[in-house]
């Protein structure tokens, strides 16, 4: 009997002991040791839920860091595209379900969504100090990692990457490249009716309307403004108002907008319009790269500057697989993966990586990345490079756009 009682007593031992390092729905046991997190995530599925509109992007995640995470951590990753106003249905959809082990695992974040995520408590976290390289590789300190559209992270997000708006055109087309919003007024009328933007809440739309605000308004005197709609209305007169006046030189008489960033560089490879835009400042190459730009097209700013931001991945509150997805996490962080990312064959998209914290052999990777035609040097976009919004703000003046200057 005593035998009995003592082979059941190790036996459970053993289970427990076991169970330690796999993966339950609430991840490895103890993520302080990230070797057991990877031990758990071996062999398992990570669902990386995201918006799937650009193809390079689409390209790098399935060819690069897929392969990536599948050499390295037996991991098998799945792309899901879907547009985040439908990721955030799904996973309020799934939190008012009850459903403990959801179909999301990773998702890509930023801004106005996070702040919705956050309040509804649909993310998992915090999680940043359990990932070695985010602690190795990342300036933790900086406003960049911190805050994401003005709004505190506090570890519940993992930086993705870097963006800067930026301006393009053909010099060959148009020698005048606008340095203000005044100067934009002078160019569409020059080219009347082939200059446009995106019908905000498109991203890409939504910038450039902020922009706007900052060169007309100032930055400094928008950056605290709170979400109320009338203090923010009284704030952004004078934009709007530059708006309605640039409206009838535009594309279609400002009657109507691309929907999207994708429509309206359709337009301009096409050459109906003169002018496009981009969150990626290497996005000209890219698309140089591809064949669907000509190869003249140039980058360009404001001399105020543009808005510079970071996008970012999180992991479901109810993610199935919490290990898998930190593993992953940690793959996209190495430097390995942001120079891939970098190149804007790959991609474009600037790193998150601080380069003092990088070896030498580690910094070769992004030096030796050819950023191709078309493309501003780093030191001038981070000359000029002003911060966001807080993420509330963004919507009110999508609202206030739509009334204004829409209908």
């Amino acid at each position: 009997m005593k035998r009995i009682k003592v082979a059941l007593i190790v036996l459970s031992l053993i289970v427990l002991i076991s169970g330690c390092g796999r993966s339950n729905g609430k991840g490895a046991a103890d993520k302080s040791d990230f070797e057991a997190v990877l031990a758990a995530a071996k062999g398992t599925t990570v669902n990386f839920y995201g918006w799937g509109g650009s193809e390079l992007t689409n390209k790098w995640i399935d060819n690069f860091l897929a392969k990536y995470v599948k050499e390295n951590y037996n991991i098998t990753l799945n792309r899901v595209p879907m547009d985040i106003d439908q990721i955030l249905n799904k996973m309020i959809g799934e939190k008012q379900a009850n459903v403990k082990k959801g179909s999301i695992d990773m998702v890509w974040i930023n801004g106005e969504n996070f702040n919705t995520a956050m309040k509804n408590n649909l993310l998992y976290g915090p999680f940043t100090d359990y990932l070695p390289n985010f602690k190795e590789y990342i300036d933790v300190n900086s406003d960049d990692v911190k805050y994401d559209f003005g709004y505190e992270i506090n570890g519940f997000e993992a930086p993705y990457g870097k963006a800067q708006f930026v301006l393009i055109n053909n010099p060959e087309v148009t020698p005048e490249a606008p340095k203000s919003a005044e100067e934009l007024l002078e160019y569409a009328k020059t080219y009347k009716g082939k200059v446009t933007y995106p019908a905000p809440p498109d991203f890409t739309g939504s910038a450039f309307v902020r922009n706007i605000i900052y060169d007309v308004v100032g930055y400094e005197n928008v950056k605290k403004l709170s979400a109320d709609k009338n203090e923010v209305h009284v704030a952004i007169k004078p934009a709007i108002d530059f708006l309605k006046e640039l409206k009838p030189y535009l594309w279609k008489e400002g009657k109507t907008y691309p929907s999207t960033i994708a429509q309206l560089d359709n337009m301009y490879a096409d050459g109906e319009v003169v002018m496009t835009m981009s969150y990626n400042p290497n996005h000209v190459a890219a698309m140089i790269q591809t064949g669907q730009f000509p190869e003249t097209s140039k980058s360009f700013l404001f001399d105020k500057g543009t808005i510079g931001n970071t996008h970012f991945i999180a992991i479901s509150a109810n993610a199935s697989n919490i290990d898998g997805a930190l593993a992953v996490i940690n793959a996209v962080l190495s430097p390995e993966m942001q120079a891939s990312k970098y190149d804007p064959e790959n991609w474009g998209d600037l790193p998150v990586v601080d380069m003092n914290k990088l070896n030498e052999p580690e910094k070769q990777l992004f030096s030796s990345v050819k950023t191709g035609k078309g493309v501003l040097p780093p030191e001038e976009l981070l000359s000029k490079r002003v911060g966001e919004l807080k993420a509330d703000v963004v919507p009110v003046i999508e609202e206030i756009w739509q009334e204004e200057i829409m209908k």
